[in-house]
């Protein structure tokens, strides 16, 4: 199953960037044996401001995956438990998985309704290159639970 994080804006070139293309790496590489990647990360730009133009380029680059949802509302999951949803919808037959993360004002209501469910990193608003670099290492780290790395700890 491919995984993908699909982000509005740029990441730029600071340490939030490359700590997230490390964990995309790690996941692609730790992933194959499991079924599980690569791990791309697609950054899309809106050439008009607003959540509506930017829903219409997350739907298209996810269109025909399982759509994950990044949303503060969004349900929390335990490292473990990721892991776990992940494992399932592999298994399930799933081909792609995509995680959106919207721009400034978050996600359209359409890129919600769209989602097949929602992930949330807690109740805090975090700034999209941190919130992607996060998601990155989860998706490293649900990786390694499911390979029975010592990575993750209990």
């Amino acid at each position: 199953m491919k995984l993908s994080i699909v982000a509005i804006g740029r990441p730029g070139r600071g340490p939030e960037a490359t700590l997230a293309d490390d964990y995309a790496k790690r996941a692609t590489l730790s992933g194959r044996a499991l079924g599980l990647g690569p791990l791309e990360l697609i950054d899309l730009e809106a050439r008009k401001p607003g959540k509506a133009p930017e829903a219409e380029l997350i739907l298209a680059a996810a269109e025909g995956s399982h759509l994950i949802a990044c949303d503060e509302r969004g349900r929390t999951y335990s490292s473990r438990a990721f892991a776990d949803h992940i494992a399932k919808l592999r298994d399930q037959g799933e081909r792609r998985l995509v995680f959106a993360i919207g721009g400034a004002d978050g996600l359209d209501e359409s890129v919600r309704a769209a989602a097949s469910s929602t992930l949330a990193f807690g109740p805090q608003t975090w700034p999209h290159a941190l919130a992607r670099a996060m998601l990155a290492e989860q998706l490293y780290r649900a990786v390694t639970i499911l390979a029975g790395s010592p990575y993750h700890r209990d």
